[in-house]
């Protein structure tokens, strides 16, 4: 049942760099994160989705937080507001029209992708 998530912890990418310094989430923090969210998703996957989706239970720290598809259709269950719910992650593009979403799809689709994560 897990392996049908991938689930990755994401720093966003609307800060200045200078502001990103003093203001977002540090890639350990992220990686803190991350696995808390695997644990939760093992404890109780709908419950685990429910928090993700509201930010609750500390999964909302400034530009941080779990993101989550289904590996079997690449259809998003918890992502920031700006991604509906159900927006297939192999259409994802940056600002400038570069598509980040298929090489996330490719590695949640290898055995060590699975949960593991941290996009910036």
């Amino acid at each position: 049942m897990f392996r049908a998530l991938m689930i990755g912890a994401v720093s966003a990418l609307t800060l200045s760099a200078a502001a990103f310094a003093q203001q977002g989430g540090t890639e350990q923090e992220a990686r803190a994160m991350l696995s808390k969210a695997v644990a939760a998703v093992k404890a109780d996957q709908v419950v685990a989705i429910a928090m993700f989706i509201k930010g609750e239970g500390g999964f909302r720290d400034r530009d941080l937080y779990p993101f989550c598809f289904r590996i079997a259709d690449g259809k998003t269950l918890a992502s920031p507001k700006a991604v509906p719910a159900g927006t297939d992650v192999r259409s994802l593009k940056d600002s400038k029209g570069n598509a980040y979403g298929p090489a996330i799809y490719a590695a949640a689709q290898k055995p060590e992708g699975c949960g593991v994560g941290y996009y910036k």
